[in-house]
């Protein structure tokens, strides 16, 4: 269900299908429900939208396909995408379900890679806490590997990273790399210098929870400069942290407006990530609407957007960057470097004609 747009995947496909809708491209969406409302917004941009419950019982566990993928298949699906001959865009491994499907031999089938998936659910077998969903990552992870050989059924594969594409070009033909879309179309950044530093992210992704834990810990709490960390469902940990410290706040469960609106007037947008699959959105919207962005190494590798953060590692280089860039007033020529390599490799317009050509 890509609306609410409120966090990584369903930004890049709700922008995906305005930027389809703009260049005329008649879209039949197909949506798995689970817990999100259904979306009258969604009709204007589509021809229809179809709605599938997505079957969440926990005997699909024991499946040799991975849980994420044998919850998201229907007959009734088939039937629909039966009644014409159109190419279809399979949204992530996760929708792959009915990719080798024989009905679908003649069909031209695109699949959208969000990212490396057996990496990223590795990585989130190593964050996380809890002990049932840390096996559960695990055994997703090896399914989610195997699975993954369904993708020689794809006429194309878009990657959303450069990284992603050449790994994904080693194993299957026909990948390109098309990156994420999202809601910036120009580069507007406040002019002035804004009185505290940002952290957000979903904080419900391990991988997120555990970057603001170490913020807080590591960063945040050996210098009084004042602090936000913003975010879905924060974990207790994570409350309790922030807690202890009258310089640091919690903005949890704020809508997106309000998130936009901290970007906006942060002096440093602070995004490192112990996890490098993908592209982060969160680090496009600091970089189009932002002041200064601090992130890590992982956090924009093989990205192109390196020259436009300062990329610092450790906790003592990222506290002494903290402490320079919060006195110094953003530059407006760093926003023109900004627009020159935002625009040219990350404009929804030029990456929408990618997949009008690969349709």
């Amino acid at each position: 269900m890509p609306y609410p747009a409120n966090y990584g995947g369903v930004i890049d496909v709700f922008y995906k299908l305005k930027a389809l809708h703009a260049q005329g491209i008649k879209i039949h969406l197909h949506c798995f429900e689970y817990g999100r409302a259904e979306a009258l917004n969604l009709e204007s941009i589509c021809e229809k939208v179809f709605y599938y419950k997505r079957k969440l019982s926990r005997k699909y566990l024991i499946n040799t396909l991975p849980f994420v993928v044998v919850t998201r298949s229907s007959e009734k699906l088939m039937e629909n995408l039966l009644r014409d001959k159109h190419p279809i865009l399979f949204e992530g491994l996760h929708c792959c379900f009915h990719l080798n499907d024989p009905r679908l031999n003649e069909r031209t089938k695109i699949v959208r890679m969000h990212n490396i998936e057996h990496d990223y659910y590795f990585n989130l077998e190593k964050v996380e806490k809890s002990i049932f969903k840390k096996i559960y990552f695990g055994i997703e992870a090896k399914k989610l590997k195997r699975f993954e050989k369904v993708l020689n059924k794809a006429n194309a594969i878009a990657a959303i990273s450069p990284a992603d594409a050449k790994e994904l070009s080693s194993r299957y033909k026909n990948v390109y790399h098309i990156t994420a879309f999202h809601p910036n179309e120009e580069v507007k950044i406040k002019e002035g210098k804004g009185e505290f530093c940002l952290y957000h992210g979903n904080l419900e992704v391990g991988e997120n929870n555990e970057a603001a834990l170490y913020l807080v810990n590591e960063v945040f709490s050996k210098i009084k400069t004042q602090f936000i960390i913003a975010g879905r469902k924060p974990s207790a940990e994570l409350i309790n942290a922030v807690s202890k410290h009258k310089h640091i706040k919690l903005k949890a469960n704020i809508n997106t407006q309000d998130i936009d609106g901290l970007i906006r007037d942060a002096q440093i947008n602070i995004l490192p990530t112990f996890q490098s699959t993908g592209i982060k959105l969160k680090l496009l919207a600091a970089l189009y609407t932002g002041r200064h962005c601090l992130v890590n190494s992982p956090m924009v590798a093989n990205t192109g957007l390196e020259e436009l953060c300062s990329i610092q590692n450790t906790s003592e280089e990222i506290t002494k960057e903290i402490i320079r860039l919060f006195e110094l007033p953003f530059d407006m020529h760093e926003k023109q470097k900004r627009e020159t390599i935002l625009l040219a490799n990350f404009s929804n317009v030029i990456n929408v004609k990618k997949i009008v050509e690969l349709i």
